[in-house]
């Protein structure tokens, strides 16, 4: 009797799983390390200007060493420009296939780099480095292992996930930022290798620093939904600040290419001198400024100092980033939030309208406000504060003040800040019929102008073939009467040098009207 074939099982999604926790694995370490040497140095920095205050002739020689760090990454930064800034819009650009880089260069002097920017105190945060030498790992695997295409894309991701979990103990919400705001695409196994990725970065960081969250902040008890009409006139707030922040950081660096008498690549030096005189009298609030946040919550200062605080950290935060230099605007944004948080509660207290016991609930919520406003992801600014904090007992508060938060900016015209970043780096691309088939998935939301159009209304890019319309959790082979619905993924061949083109045109699909 003739034995019946057995189907093969798919292994894909073991394989997302092995894959995963092996980039977690080599991503955690590495950032681990990246970010305990930050805290060793900081810590460092904070003594050495105790001792600077005692004696100003030691000022001399310790501005020269500013000024020689700053000129060391600055040679680097201009070898490898793609070390410049956060991190986030490149690992984001080389996903959409925008951009593409060598990862060892990358990978040493953005870690060595953001060592010495973020160690010696400037307003720069470690988790848009982080994401980058987690993206940048994973490449370096990806290369070794001949990965192209999708599973080459699905490692980056991995490894970018694992890098913000890493920096900041939050795998779930690590994974989200991923998925909602550098990747755009939830399939199964995008989400499963971040995921996995985040999981193992996270046990790796926990081995390292403990279990305590990163923002362990002491609260009396939750607040009352009497006072959550508060939580609305709090995110407003946040909201308007928040697309002046985008505005502001957006623009400064035109600011920056006023100044002739500085190369472009040797700007870091301004934010390494003017470091020096707030390292001497506000200590606290050297680096990204969780060491702030945390203080500050336990014992908030009256309001006046708050805003003087506020004033500076946004200030020089805008001057540290701006200058090109390898550090993130993540934690510093939580920082800036947590001010305005304190802010706006004591502003209620001493109307009457809060009791004091509130300061540091209205500190947690403000973090989740400003930073959902600012990078329009408020899931991801949800679940990172909840993480952080270490706490469920927020999920409502912090909820409502995002999505105020978020509402107020999209209102305003403000744009996602790592997307409108991308923007400025890259530039509009040209067909390209060349390199190995690879494809595109693109989303389509509501109010697209893809919805409701059937296949053969659209002028489709040049050297693309839509190849799949990938519909809950099953395919459809398109023709040209199918109709394509808010929620679909396209799926679309291409030339692999060609994806940053078709995706760009995609885009302009997307918007128009309809």
């Amino acid at each position: 009797m003739k034995q019946k074939r057995q189907t093969p099982h798919d292994l894909t999604r073991l394989n997302a799983i092995l894959f995963g926790a092996l980039v977690g694995l080599l991503a955690g370490a590495v950032v681990s390390i990246f970010r305990l040497i930050i805290e060793h140095m900081l810590t460092g920095v904070q003594v050495i200007y105790g001792w600077l205050g005692q004696h100003p002739l030691g000022l001399i020689p310790w501005a020269a060493l500013m000024v020689v760090l700053a000129i060391i990454i600055g040679h680097w930064m201009k070898a490898t420009p793609m070390i410049n800034g956060s991190g986030i819009p490149q690992v984001e650009g080389q996903l959409a296939g925008e951009i593409d880089y060598a990862w060892w260069p990358v990978l040493w002097k953005k870690f060595v780099g953001g060592i010495l920017g973020i160690g010696s105190g400037l307003f720069l945060g470690r988790e848009g480095p982080s994401i980058q030498l987690g993206g940048t790992v994973a490449q370096g695997l990806a290369d070794r292992l001949s990965f192209t295409g999708t599973r080459r894309r699905l490692i980056i991701a991995g490894g970018a996930a694992a890098g913000l979990s890493a920096a900041f103990n939050a795998p779930i919400a690590a994974t989200l930022f991923i998925l909602e705001e550098v990747y755009h695409n939830f399939s199964t196994l995008v989400w499963l290798t971040s995921l996995t990725s985040a999981v193992m970065a996270n046990f790796v960081s926990n081995e390292v620093f403990g279990l305590t969250p990163v923002l362990h902040i002491l609260y009396e008890q939750a607040l009352p939904l009497k006072y959550y009409g508060l939580l609305l006139l709090l995110g407003v707030l946040l909201g308007v600040l928040g697309f002046g922040y985008q505005w502001i950081t957006l623009h400064a660096s035109e600011w920056y290419a006023k100044i002739n008498w500085l190369p472009n690549h040797l700007n870091g030096i301004i934010p390494f001198l003017l470091v020096i005189p707030i390292g001497l009298l506000w200590p606290i609030t050297l680096g990204g400024g969780n060491q702030m946040i945390v203080t500050f919550a336990k014992q908030t200062p009256l309001i006046w100092p708050l805003i003087g605080f506020f004033v500076l950290r946004f200030v020089f935060s805008i001057i540290s980033y701006n200058s090109g230099l390898p550090g993130g605007i993540f934690l510093p944004i939580l920082a800036l939030g947590a001010l305005l948080g304190a802010i706006g509660a004591r502003g209620f207290v001493s109307l009457g309208w809060l009791p004091p016991m509130f300061v540091a609930n209205f500190i947690i919520y403000a973090m989740a406000g400003y930073f959902a406003g600012i990078s329009k992801a408020p899931f991801t600014a949800i679940l990172l504060i909840t993480e952080m904090v270490g706490t469920l007992h927020h999920l409502m508060p912090l909820a409502v003040v995002a999505i105020v938060a978020y509402i107020t900016v999209d209102v305003l015209g403000g744009a996602p800040i790592y997307e409108a970043m991308l923007q400025q780096l890259v530039t509009p691309a040209k067909p390209n019929a060349a390199g190995i088939t690879d494809r595109v998935e693109y989303s389509i939301g509501e109010n697209s102008g893809f919805v409701d159009k059937q296949v053969r209304d659209l002028s489709w890019p040049t050297g693309s073939l839509l190849v799949a319309v990938r519909r809950g959790e099953r395919e459809v082979i398109p023709h040209g009467d199918t109709l394509l619905r808010a929620g679909d993924t396209l799926i679309v061949l291409t030339y692999h040098r060609n994806r940053a083109y078709v995706r760009q045109r995609l885009g302009r699909l997307n918007d128009l009207p309809e």
